[in-house]
């Protein structure tokens, strides 16, 4: 059963992180960001972060491997916001 979790967990962070990917590629690419709303890149990259630290505490690696991923690419998106405004 162990096992089983594990690998449920592995696919969700892997899907929900990697959901990030293609507007992360897409903003640098374009380097268009008039569409992004700051608010919620901000409120996702600190509900990452307080994943990441639940993740930590709870010493669990799919939500400490999701989240870590996710924060780099939505730094990037908030980075190019800021710098493409």
């Amino acid at each position: 059963m162990e096992t089983v979790s594990l690998i449920i967990g592995l696919s969700a962070a892997f899907l929900t992180t990697f959901a990030f990917l293609p507007q992360a590629i897409k903003t640098i690419k374009t380097k268009h960001t008039k569409d992004l709303s700051l608010p919620m890149l901000v409120m996702v990259e600190l509900g990452l972060i307080c994943w990441l630290a639940y993740g930590l505490l709870i010493n669990s690696t799919p939500v400490i491997a999701a989240n870590t991923v996710s924060i780099v690419f939505i730094s990037i998106i908030l980075y190019m916001k800021f710098k493409y405004k």
